[in-house]
């Protein structure tokens, strides 16, 4: 039965009032377009897109939400007036500074946005009587890296050796604290969600192996590859998303649920950093990568999440291998740089990602019924 809840999830989101913190960036924004398309009301609240180019403005999302509200997350006064407003069910928080390299020189502000960012949405859901589910999305740096070869489990320790690592699991924290202090008792179900590194058309940040892979490619430069040898649950990023879709579903009906939860690739799917260059040279001919031997501030080498959990009690798995992930992104891109409907395009991805999940829990039902 938990495999047959994960198509439930993704088609039963008409007629309900969701807020999305941090919908102008890139996982906001595919994940509102997402919600908008199965006839989700959509609030957002967030800054100005973060880049030029952007997801949100290549397709036209604005069109798609109920309302858009710009805002800092900082701002208790005008968060709390906005989550009141839309009177949501649901609330996903994916607002944050979310890129380590800058949370090394901007430290202050990756603690202000992370945490206290945090706290002033949870501190808002308390007194908005409508909400009654919030993901909260943290990261799978949020754990005490050891650089161990396996991967790491919900109960592992928290840490963090950089700034942006160490506010994520700070905020985990407060997503505890809040939770067995306040949200439990009013009955607001509260889970946080930690993703791999994702990828998929337009993410244009600074500092991300396939956006600064693509920018060279369209400009005809050679990257420079800091850190090739250093393996990461790469994933597209539908599929944390959908991930997070689940488990909303499930949190508006079980308490049990209101937990943390690791939503990464198969094993197969752990990559260097090399290997996807290597990937995405054979997908864009012409292209090549040199390693950058300049200093940078520390990254983890080796880093995976065990998604376990999920799999057993969401029903919740990856659908697109990374060699598919990796041609989708790269289409999208090449689509976008030719001036075509972006809108049309990701909605056509989500729907192709969609059937392949519906197609491999047909092919996993049959099989348990054949089976018995």
């Amino acid at each position: 039965m938990a495999e047959l809840d994960i198509v439930s999830s993704l088609v039963n989101w008409s007629g309900r009032r969701v807020f999305v913190t941090g919908h102008t960036g890139f996982k906001g924004g595919w994940l509102s377009l997402w919600l908008a398309s199965r006839g989700a009301l959509v609030h957002g609240f967030a800054l100005d897109p973060p880049t030029a180019p952007s997801f949100f403005d290549a397709c036209r999302l604005a069109d798609h939400l109920a309302r858009d509200t710009r805002g800092d997350i900082r701002d208790r006064v005008s968060l709390r007036r906005a989550l009141c407003l839309a009177k949501p069910e649901v609330v996903f928080h994916l607002a944050a500074q979310p890129l380590v390299r800058l949370s090394y020189r901007e430290p202050v502000d990756t603690f202000e946005v992370n945490v206290m960012g945090t706290v002033g949405l949870l501190d808002a859901v308390r007194s908005c009587g409508t909400v009654q589910a919030v993901v909260a999305i943290t990261t799978d740096k949020v754990y005490e890296n050891r650089e161990w070869d396996w991967a790491y489990r919900e109960a592992e320790p928290l840490g963090g050796a950089d700034p942006y690592s160490a506010s994520k699991a700070c905020a985990e924290l407060v997503c505890g604290a809040y939770r067995r202090s306040y949200l439990m008792a009013s009955g607001v179900r509260l889970a946080t969600a930690r993703a791999g590194n994702v990828i998929g058309g337009g993410d244009w940040a600074a500092d991300r192996l396939v956006p600064d892979f693509l920018r060279a490619a369209d400009s005809g430069e050679t990257l420079n590859v800091r850190s090739p040898k250093a393996v990461r649950p790469w994933q597209h990023v539908l599929e944390p998303l959908s991930g997070y879709l689940q488990l909303a579903d499930r949190l508006l009906v079980d308490d049990s649920v209101a937990d943390a939860w690791n939503f990464g690739p198969d094993d197969s799917d752990s990559h260097t950093v090399g290997w996807i260059a290597d990937h995405l040279c054979r997908l864009i001919p012409g292209t090549q990568w040199n390693r950058d031997r300049d200093g940078h501030p520390h990254e983890a080498g080796q880093l995976a999440v065990d998604s376990t959990k999920a799999r057993r009690r969401l029903g919740w798995r990856p659908r697109w291998r990374l060699d598919e992930a990796l041609e989708r992104t790269v289409a999208w891109h090449a689509r976008w740089r030719d001036g075509a409907d972006m809108t049309a395009l990701s909605l056509l991805q989500i729907t192709d990602y969609e059937v392949a999940t519906e197609r491999t829990t047909n092919t996993a039902t049959d099989r348990k019924q054949g089976a018995a």
